[in-house]
Parts: C-alpha cells; structure tokens; sequence
C-alpha cells in the first residue's frame, strides 16, 4: 500500500515544494539548514552533499524497508526501534508519566529507577501508545470538496473538520487495527492522510532514577552545558499473530520492518548527523501580529500562571513523597512550557523580532501593491489577519480565564469532559468534536480515567481559587451567571469553593463511569457539585469553542493566501527560501555537531563530560548523581566508551539540526544510519526555534548514545540490554 500512496503524494508534495530552493547543493556545507522536511522530500535535498554516507532511499523508500520504518510516535514524543524484539530508546521525560504512575512510596521508580531483569518483569506503560508510519496519501481535493462558495468561516471550518473525520474513518475501517489522522500540510490547502500501526501494549525496560535522567532539574533544563542522562528504554507487544492488542500476558515482542544500529563509538565533533521524528508545530510563516500577541499577551500570561501553579504543586507535595508522586507529572510539565516560553519571550524581546517581520511585510506589501491583480486578490491579507489577532487580544482576560478553570483544576477539566461528552454522544460520530467519534473515544476516556487517579483536591482547589480571583476581575456582565455570581468577593469565592469540594469522593470512579454514560438531562438530576458548575459553564465555553473555530476558519484562509503570495514572491527572487512549517507528522533534518557563540568572547563546546557533571555535583536534589558515577569514574572504569580527545566518557552534545517540540526522543542517526544519541532538548536560545531558526544560535542538545550505553551496561548492569544491541556484556 506504501508504494502506490506514497508515490502519488510525493509527485503531489514535489509541486509544493518546488519552489524550496535546496540549500547547500553545491558541496558539503559545515553549517546545519532551516527545515524539518516530510519524508517525501528527502530525495529533493542532495543529503550526500551534505556528508550523508548512505543512498537517501535507505532513508526513505516507498518500495522497501527503510529507516522511517524504525521510528515511531511514543505518545507525544518520538522514539526509535533498536532491536528486531521492539525494544524502544526515547527520553526520560517522555517515559515519565508511566513511571510517575508506576510509582508508589514503597516502589519509587522516578527516585529509584527501574529495571526489568528479564521480558517477564516489564511493566505495563499505563495511558501510552506507540505509532509508526505506516503510508501517506494526498486527500487535498476530498478535504477541501466540502468547501462551499459562500460559507461562512465557522461553516467552512466544521465541513473540514467532518471531512477530515470521514476520511479517517474510513481509512480504519478499510485497514482494521489501523489509526487515521489526515494532517493539514500547509494551511487551507494541502492534506496528507497519515495511517498508522498503532500499538497499545507499550511496557517500561529500564528507566535510569531521576538523579540521572533529570540531573540539573529546571535549573539546567534547556540549557547548555547539559548532563542530564535523559534517556529510557520501553518495549512494543502485539498479540501472537501480529495484530495490534490491549496489554495480554501472552502478547509478543513486536518485530519492526527495520531497526537503527547503535554505534558505540558515538560521533565527533563536525560529523553530519540527522534527527527523524515527529515534531510539533511550528509557526514560521505568522504575520508580525501573531507575534507580538505571543509576545506581549499570551507568553506573559503562561509564565506567570505556571509559576505561579508550579509553587503552589511543590508546595502541596513538600511533606508526603505519595502527594509529590500524585503531582510530579503535572510540575514537570509545566515547569518545562514554562521554561520555554520564558526563552521564547525574550528571544521575541531581544532579537526584536515582531519589528523584522513587519519591515518583512512591509517589502510583502510593496511587492503585493506593484501588481494589480496581486493587489486586488491580497492587498488587504495583512489587515484581515492584524484583526483577528486584535480581536484575540482583546478577549484575552476573559478566554484565557475561562480555559484556565479546566487546565488548572483537573477536578473541573474532568466535569467539562463529562458534560461535553454528554452533548457529544448525541450526535452523529462524524459531526462530534474530536476525542468524541466512536474510533477513540474509549481512548479519551481512558486518559482521564488515568488522570483521576493523581487527583489531589487541596492543590487542585488552590489552582482554581486562583483562577477564580483574575476571573473576578473581567466585567461580571462578560461571565456566565454561576460565575459572577461565585467570584463576585474574595468571601463569595470562598464559599463557593467550600461548595465544590464538600465531598470526600469528587467524582470518583464509580461517579465518571454512571455519568459517562448519561444524556444532558440525565446530568442535571445529578447531585455532585463540579457537574453542576460545569453544566453551567458549559453554553460559555460552547460559544468560545465556535468562536476558535471562526477564527481557525479565518486565519485558515488568510495564512493559506499568505503562503501563496509568499511564494511568488520567492519564484521572483532565488536567494529567497520557504521551509515547510512542521506539524507533528514524520519529519527529517540535518546538521552538524557542533558549538556556538551566544554571546562575545563565550564559545560552547559540544560535548560536555562525566568530569563536568561530577564537578555539579553537590549530592543535593537536582544535582545529586548516584555514587556508583563518581566511584567508576574515579577507577577509571569507562568499558569501551571512552572518547580520547576528552580522555572521559561524554555526557551530552550539541547539534545545529532544526527541532522543536515532540523532537523528544528522536534519534541521532549518523552518516551511517546509526544511533550515535538520543535528542531531548534545545539550548535556551533556542526556544525561539517554534518562530524562527537561526544557524547563529539555533542548537538541539542530546544525550550521547556512550553515556546511554555506559549508564546502562557499566553503572547498573544491564548486560541482557547491552546484549540485545548486539554488543559483548561490559
């Protein structure tokens, strides 16, 4: 099926991409490129120019096996197939959250560590699955045959939205135990339909403890020196026959087309390396609007909440090490969107980036107005999209309030998904919001089955008392009537929160199982405080999500003739170059090992040592390596991972390949095709990547595959994972 797919999308996607003009070409460039490419490209890009040893098609081949067939999707991160028995390398924080649900204070596997001596003694991944590309197909016309002359930019958004649900359905029931999603390629034009094998029996190996896996904390997170051992090892199972299956004792190791050979020797310093994998979405092509609302609304606001909320989680969980298991996932994560938004607004602020892109819009719009046809069919584009993100700006207080009550009260986010479910489940599949169709709902329901298990009401009522207090400050006639009513003094606000949480069982199991399966009007007889609130909120948020859904409508269209005329305006100019922005589907980019200058007189190398993490080391949280580290390296004891330019074992590395969010994971994969390090980061000056890459100081950081290998076989005796990789016990 991949053969006559892949080859239709990929004469589809050359079209394009012509006017990407290749970058390097002309002989081997010492400097990574802008760019996280779709697989169908990759012949495009003269890789062997750039110091790629091996034929691109073993990369990708449409006909055969290849490399793309050994990464795959771990939940929202990436992770890499290297064994023919399903064993997985990802990160450590992209393993977290199983084994933050895998721990309890007898059994504390994020301080301790885990290891499984044998296949028997691995544990059950709760909540994650594992996806691998498994072919493409080019739906554009399908998608975009809904679009009627006419519509409305609501209207125009749900027919997509229906569309590209259909489509998927139909893709599962022609390929049963099959995922479809269809992706939008570029904005209100191009569609890709991506269908995966999806595997849900996913089960932890080894997970080093956090004192290596999240060495440095939030203190050293995206930055640079780095020692941080972030790597974990899960494994993929399938029913005996093959298929795809829940968790079964008898189920099997699952055989990948194709693993990434580990290369012990790990890489030098200026050698080509590549990152496969599923990146976020990136946001190059938005107007100077769009970043002046990240930059003065929307970032401001994520730090300030989420310092405030992380203060408030570790505060709750200080004195009962079963509290802080509860919450660990949730501080991790928003200390790390934290960190990066920091880095993002004053990369914004510093690099003055909203006035460079409007003097790039200001030449846009000369070459716009020089044309009349051009001017008649986008001389107002920036002006339409400027108002969308005025109007944005000026609902921000209340909407971002309004969508803060269930993201930070996981309680209320729980009661908004019951109601929601309620109206959802009423519908045809197809028309439902997405999580709701009947191909997935099972799964969104078991998310928030797992997520009420780390429910701690004290902390939880904290985060939305706060809430409640900057809702209190919009115009009470802005809010829904429960609401004004609860927020309408700092005593009201406290009574209602008494309110809330009276009960001992909030929403409890057997409460989500019964609602689940209620009607709207059946919610309403039930007595439990936070289904009432939500069922109040519910016509609120209701109208926010339609009015999301006119402006993606909006923006969709204008972003889409911004591209456009972007592009002519390149085709009239060839030192001009468009990337692609990513979008969570498979991606390639290349680069080289190597440091940066951030700033005068400082220079960073790319390697940092086990010497270097041993002089952080003050054997206090988060600097507190295991000793066994500091006793192998005092006995020289290296096996054979030594790099001998730095007469120690490295650590970590730098690389100038283009990455951003859900690049967690990915592989560094060498000229060669082999693992020579397992990609977890950016430096902080890196951040700003999701808006603009820059070879200057645009860096990914990675755990070196020597110290993953060191880590494992020498410090804590995994001989039958050394193995397994094809090497001799240490």
């Amino acid at each position: 099926m991949r053969n006559r797919v892949c080859q239709r999308v990929c004469s589809i996607l050359s079209s394009i991409f012509a006017v990407l003009v290749v970058l390097g070409v002309d002989g081997k460039s010492a400097c990574g490129d802008e760019g996280m490419f779709p697989v169908s490209e990759i012949g495009r890009l003269n890789l062997q120019a750039r110091g790629l040893e091996l034929d691109p098609k073993e990369i990708f081949n449409a006909e055969k096996p290849c490399l793309i067939d050994a990464i795959c999707r771990v939940n929202g991160c990436t992770g890499s197939f290297i064994s023919s028995h399903g064993l997985i390398i990802t990160n450590h924080h992209c393993a977290y959250g199983a084994i933050q649900k895998l721990s309890t204070r007898e059994n504390d596997y994020l301080a301790n560590g885990f290891l499984a001596s044998s296949r028997a003694e691995e544990l059950s991944a709760p909540g994650y699955t594992v996806r691998i590309t498994e072919s493409f197909e080019d739906v554009s016309e399908k998608v975009l045959s809904v679009v009627e002359p006419g519509m409305s930019f609501l209207e125009r958004t749900k027919a997509i939205q229906k569309q590209q649900r259909t489509l998927e359905q139909a893709a599962e029931e022609q390929n049963p135990g099959r995922r479809a999603e269809v992706a939008e390629m570029f904005v209100g034009e191009r569609y890709v339909l991506f269908l995966y094998v999806n595997i849900k029996d996913v089960r932890l190996v080894f997970a080093p403890p956090s004192s290596i896996g999240n060495f440095g904390g939030e203190v050293d997170n995206w930055e640079w020196p780095r020692h941080t051992g972030d790597f974990s090892f899960l494994r993929a199972y399938v029913a005996p026959d093959g298929s795809p299956a829940d968790y079964s004792p008898d189920n099997v190791p699952f055989q990948p087309k194709r693993f990434l050979p580990v290369n012990p020797r790990g890489t030098e310093e200026n050698d080509f390396v590549m990152l496969l994998g599923y990146p976020g979405r990136t946001a190059r092509h938005n107007t100077a609007s769009f970043l002046k609302f990240e930059q003065d609304i929307r970032l401001p606001y994520l730090v300030e909440t989420y310092q405030r909320e992380i203060a408030r989680l570790e505060q709750a969980g200080a004195e009962d090490r079963a509290i802080a298991l509860k919450l660990a996932s949730r501080i991790k994560s928003m200390a790390n969107v934290e960190k990066r938004s920091r880095g993002q607004l004053r990369g914004l602020q510093q690099l003055r980036f909203v006035e460079r892109r409007a003097a790039e819009e200001t030449e846009l719009q000369a070459f716009i107005n020089a044309d009349p046809q051009r001017r008649e069919k986008f001389g107002d584009l920036f002006a339409e999209i400027n108002a969308v993100y005025a109007e944005m700006t000026d609902h921000a207080e209340l909407e971002f309030g309004l969508r803060q009550l269930g993201t930070g009260s996981p309680i209320l986010g729980l009661a908004n998904f019951i109601v929601d479910a309620a109206h959802e489940r009423q519908k045809p599949s197809l028309e439902r919001e997405r999580g709701f169709g009947d191909n997935v709902f099972a799964q969104t329901r078991e998310r928030f089955e797992l997520q009420q298990r780390d429910f701690h009401p004290p902390s939880d009522r904290s985060a939305l008392e706060a809430t409640l207090i900057q809702l209190s400050k919009v115009e009470a006639s802005k809010l829904p009537v429960a609401l004004a009513n609860a927020v309408k003094s700092s005593e009201s606000i406290q009574q209602f929160l008494d309110h809330l949480y009276q009960s001992n069982e909030i929403l409890a199991a057997s409460i989500l199982n019964k609602t689940l399966e209620m009607t709207p009007g059946e919610l309403t007889n039930v007595d439990e405080p936070f289904i009432q609130f939500a069922i109040a909120l519910y016509p609120t948020l209701l109208e926010l999500r339609e009015r999301d859904k006119d402006r993606e409508g909006r923006l969709s269209r204008y972003y889409g003739d911004l591209f456009n005329v972007k592009r002519e305006f390149a085709a009239a100019d060839s030192s001009r170059v468009l990337v692609p922005d990513a979008n969570a589907t498979l991606r390639l980019t290349v680069g080289r090992v190597e440091g940066y200058s951030p700033a005068d007189a400082i220079y960073k190398a790319p390697f940092t040592t086990v010497a270097g993490l041993l002089a952080k080391n003050t054997g206090l949280d988060p600097f507190d390596a295991p000793p066994q580290i500091a006793q192998l390296h005092a006995a020289r004891d290296f096996g054979n991972y030594l790099k001998a330019n730095l007469n120690d074992v490295p650590v970590a590395m730098l690389y100038s390949t283009d990455s951003t969010g859900g690049n967690s994971g990915s592989p560094v994969i060498n000229a060669r095709g082999e693992l020579v390090g397992v990609n977890f980061d950016r430096t902080f000056d890196a951040t700003i990547n999701d808006f603009a890459w820059d070879h200057a100081y645009s860096r990914s950081i990675g755990v070196d595959i020597r110290y993953v290998l060191w880590i494992t076989g020498k410090v804590y005796g995994a001989t039958a994972l050394i193995e397994e990789l094809g090497f001799e016990r240490p």
